[in-house]
C-alpha cells in the first residue's frame, strides 16, 4: 500500500471513529459517515487528488461535530489538513443564523483548498437534499437551504469548473436565481 493511501485510510478510519454513533437527519437515518467520505469521493471524482484537501474532506466535521479538538488533528494529520478543516469549521457556539451569514461572509477568503472541501460539501448536502428530504423540514426550508448555499456558493466561484457546474445544474433544477 502507498502511502498516500495509507493517509487516506487513516482519515478514513478516524472520522468513522469519531462520526460513529451519529446519523444523518434522512428518514433512513444514514450513518454520517457516510457524508465525510461522500465529500471526499465527489472531490476525487472532480480529478482533486491533493491528498491533504481529501483528508481534510473526510474530517472536515470532526471538529464541529464531535469532541474533536484542532490540536488533535495536526497532531495526527498535519498544519495544512487542520488549516482546511479550520476554515471549513462552524464555531457551534454561535447561533445558527450567525453561523450561516458568516459562512456567506467568509467564503471568498477561503484557501482554495478550504474552497475544494466547502464547493463539495454543499454539493453532497443539495444532492442529499433531492434524495430524501429530512425529517421534519418542509418544502421551503429545503428551498431556503438551496437559497442559502448558492449564496455561499457564489463566494466560491472560480475554484474548480466541474464541481460548480453540477452545483449550478442543481441550483437551476430547483428555480434559486442565479
Amino acid at each position: 500500500m502507498n502511502s498516500e493511501t495509507a493517509l487516506l485510510l487513516e482519515a478514513v478510519n478516524f472520522a468513522a471513529e469519531k462520526h460513529r454513533n451519529q446519523r444523518r437527519k434522512d428518514p433512513e437515518a444514514t450513518p454520517y459517515v457516510n457524508h465525510p467520505i461522500g465529500v471526499a469521493l465527489i472531490l476525487s471524482s472532480a480529478g482533486i487528488t491533493d491528498i491533504e484537501v481529501l483528508q481534510a474532506a473526510l474530517l472536515h466535521d470532526t471538529v464541529e461535530d464531535t469532541d474533536t479538538t484542532l490540536a488533535e488533528i495536526e497532531a495526527k494529520f498535519g498544519p495544512v489538513v487542520a488549516g482546511i478543516v479550520q476554515e471549513v469549521t462552524d464555531d457551534k457556539s454561535l447561533p445558527k443564523q450567525e453561523r450561516k451569514r458568516l459562512q456567506v461572509e467568509h467564503a471568498p477568503h477561503c484557501s482554495h483548498q478550504a474552497k475544494l472541501v466547502k464547493l463539495a460539501d454543499k454539493l453532497y448536502n443539495l444532492r442529499d437534499l433531492n434524495r430524501s428530504t429530512p425529517v421534519g423540514w418542509t418544502a421551503e426550508r429545503v428551498h431556503e437551504y438551496f437559497v442559502w448555499a448558492w449564496e455561499v456558493v457564489k463566494g466560491l466561484r472560480g475554484t474548480n469548473p466541474v464541481l460548480e457546474e453540477k452545483l449550478m445544474e442543481l441550483f437551476i433544477e430547483r428555480n434559486v436565481q442565479c
